[in-house]
């Protein structure tokens, strides 16, 4: 990191300095589990405008993994509000797991109106130890906007995998990186340390594709994307689908 970025990184850290205060001394993480699912159900509203034809060409490809029951057993890993759920085919099984339990009344609200849908359960759990959860026990998992935020993606990655049955899929949406050495790269460098707090863990310069393509999928499908809102400093984002 260049010296200019250091430098407007430390007047960030000075201009944010009663929320990094509050983070430190424990504060801040209660206060940002609360109000951080309100801030979602605005966000993803405006995102699914965008993204609609996009999210549902994606989970049409839900329907090729029926059984014979004509079900699909769904993960929605890192569900949030359950703003994908309108997407989803009917017939689908949805178990969705967060580790902020705040979002379960979002969820509930968003199951009575997608009533297409079969409501599982909701398991408050970080993505890294899905241990509620048995060996190759779902179908499909999706991961939207999650991996940002994760501890380890990598870890994240492989429960996807010993969850899945074989021949499942995980079908992800996630932000990523600017390429490096740009100015919005720099950027997402200098907020990075003060958005993590604002965005409950959110990592700007995380680059996911790699975590993805250094996985054990045996095929996996991406596509790049624009950033969707220009006065965020999140970057562009990946979509596709990746086979075990």
């Amino acid at each position: 990191m260049d010296v200019l970025v250091r430098l407007l990184q430390l007047l960030v850290l000075l201009l944010t300095l009663p929320l990094h205060l509050m983070a430190l001394l424990g504060y801040w993480q209660p206060l940002c589990k609360s109000y951080f699912p309100y801030l979602m159900a605005l966000l993803t509203t405006k995102s699914n405008r965008k993204m609609e034809s996009k999210k549902r060409e994606l989970f049409s490809q839900l329907k090729e993994l029926e059984g014979a029951s004509g079900k699909v057993a769904l993960l929605e890993l890192g569900c949030g509000t359950g703003a994908n759920f309108q997407f989803y085919p009917p017939g689908c099984r949805i178990t969705c797991l967060d580790p902020n339990p705040h979002f379960e009344k979002f969820l509930t609200k968003s199951m009575a109106e997608n009533r297409h849908l079969q409501y599982e359960q909701f398991v408050v759990a970080p993505g890294e130890d899905m241990k509620q959860l048995a060996d190759g026990s779902m179908d499909a998992v999706v991961c939207t906007l999650v991996l940002c935020s994760v501890q380890s993606p990598r870890k994240v990655l492989q429960e996807v995998q010993r969850v899945l049955r074989p021949g499942g899929v995980l079908f992800f949406w996630e932000h990523v990186a600017e390429p490096r050495g740009s100015w919005a790269f720099r950027w997402q460098q200098i907020l990075e340390p003060t958005w993590k707090h604002i965005g409950d863990g959110c990592c700007l310069t995380r680059e996911t594709w790699k975590d993805l393509e250094n996985s054990q999928f045996s095929n996996i499908q991406m596509e790049l994307q624009p950033p969707l809102f220009k006065w965020l400093p999140v970057g562009p984002h990946i979509m596709g689908k990746a086979v075990k």
